[in-house]
């Protein structure tokens, strides 16, 4: 999700006293503490991997898809290291086809310091706004690109792809599953979290999982994104490790004796909504309402929830779910996803 700058931008001009008040108000409400109540894992043993630096990849006798597990994407979303951390100590094995585990950035995870847990999303760069084949190919230079065009033809590679991610901002866990209808099944398969997403990406660059194969209409590749909780805290650890465990399973690749994945989850029955409308912030200034927490759903159909500089951001039908609103946002970046659910 966005990690963006925690600047409060330029007051709301021209708005009426009541609306600038809520929205300075919102602002001065919405930080919360941000503390980290789990270890940074040891990943010296991991970095120079098998298959490329920091990826290690073990194929089974028996034939089956390739399953990537994706961590550190984002270098301050540890939580998806210390799973893999885990399983790596404890030797997992795939049972079936082959089974990677990627830690994705490491240089911006080398730089995370407990005391500025924000300060070590990216080096130069977000490394889940790149994956566009013009960009990969392009000329411009950075860190991340410099490591995405390293791993472009691994992944090239890969028939399932699950990218472990958390949130800064208060947020009910979900998985992203892009724009394809595979991936969306699929996700509802694994029923953990039990909300699955679709959506379109973000108007800054396409994700890891909106990549070549994983995102084209026709085809088998998936790729899905777990955003498994707060960035800091053990459920989110729990949860990210239940959904790559449950896709395993899912995809044939756990063993049924495997000792070292957690026991099935039991979960609420799994929902789809559908993004109905991505709202990138404009303006310095742009606000909530509120502190609004991801999940929630806003019953009534025109409902001002946010203000982009002097334009009023509406619910645009009832029971609205309200995806990661990102409670600083600054312009060119996804503020919220706005959402309905698909029943059947």
């Amino acid at each position: 999700m966005s990690d963006a700058p925690l600047c409060d931008g330029a007051s709301a001009a021209g708005l009426s006293p009541a609306l600038a008040a809520l929205a300075a108000g919102a602002k001065r409400e919405a930080v919360p503490p941000f503390e980290v109540n789990i270890a940074k894992p040891d990943l010296r043993p991991w970095r120079e991997g098998n298959a490329l630096p920091g990826v290690w990849s073990f194929a089974a006798a028996a034939s089956g898809p390739h399953i990537a597990v994706v961590a550190l994407v984002h270098g301050n979303e540890i939580a998806g290291a210390a799973v893999l951390d885990r399983w790596l100590r404890a030797g997992l094995r795939p049972a079936r086809g082959r089974l990677s585990l990627v830690f994705a950035n490491m240089e911006a995870f080398g730089r995370f310091d407990p005391s500025d847990p924000t300060a070590s999303r990216f080096v130069d760069e977000d490394m889940n706004r790149l994956w566009d084949e013009s960009v990969l190919a392009g000329g411009r230079r950075s860190c991340e690109l410099r490591r995405a065009r390293a791993l472009r033809p691994f992944l090239d590679t890969v028939d399932v792809l699950l990218d472990l991610h958390s949130m800064l901002w208060p947020s009910d866990p979900l998985i992203l599953a892009g724009r394809t209808e595979r991936a969306r099944r699929l996700a509802l398969d694994l029923g953990v979290p039990p909300l699955v997403v679709g959506d379109e990406g973000h108007a800054t660059g396409r994700r890891m999982i909106d990549y070549g194969g994983f995102a084209e209409a026709e085809g088998a590749r998936v790729g899905l994104l777990v955003e498994a909780g707060a960035h800091w805290e053990a459920p989110t650890v729990a949860t990210m490790e239940a959904t790559a465990a449950a896709l395993l399973r899912r995809c044939g690749a756990a063993a049924p004796d495997d000792e070292v994945l957690p026991p099935p989850s039991v979960a609420a029955r799994p929902r789809l909504a559908e993004v109905t409308r991505t709202v990138t912030a404009t303006a310095p200034g742009f606000a909530f309402l509120r502190p609004y927490r991801g999940g929630e759903i806003v019953p009534e159909r025109n409902t001002l929830i946010a203000l982009d500089g002097d334009a009023e951001i509406r619910t645009p039908h009832d029971d609205c779910l309200m995806v990661m609103p990102s409670l600083r946002t600054i312009p060119g970046h996804t503020a919220v996803r706005l959402a309905r659910f698909v029943e059947g």
